[in-house]
């Protein structure tokens, strides 16, 4: 099970390892995105202190109708004590969860400053 809370502006945040290609690894602080449909994004500053491995270019659709045209990278994340590999999207913003990586998984959220978050494997 991976828990986090939610903060004063109503973001649930949880904490994952995320690690590189030579094994360097960082503690990071990720918002859990459900509007956003890929498996986590970093800003350009974590994906080069980590050496992340460029794979290809992504585009997507943003909510006020404009495309954005962004790099996607390979990289390592611990998800519920398991390495996984995974697409990591470059995004200049806080680091997202997105809903892949939450596939097969249950999130609750306690939506007040201070409440739980908890993501537990489904069934």
């Amino acid at each position: 099970m991976i828990t986090g809370a939610v903060t004063a502006d109503r973001e649930a945040v949880i904490r994952l390892a995320v690690r590189g290609p030579a094994g360097q690894e960082q503690q990071i602080e990720a918002v859990v995105d459900t509007g956003f449909d890929g498996w986590f994004s970093l800003p350009p500053a974590l994906i080069a202190l980590l050496g992340l491995q460029w794979g290809r270019r992504g585009r997507a659709l943003l909510a006020d109708g404009s495309e954005s045209v962004f790099d996607i990278y390979e990289g390592t994340v611990v998800w519920d004590g398991i390495p996984r590999r995974i697409a990591v999207d470059e995004a200049s913003t806080a680091p997202l969860v997105g809903m892949a990586l939450l596939d097969g998984y249950e999130l609750n959220v306690q939506v007040r400053s201070g409440g739980g978050v908890t993501i537990k494997v489904l069934p």
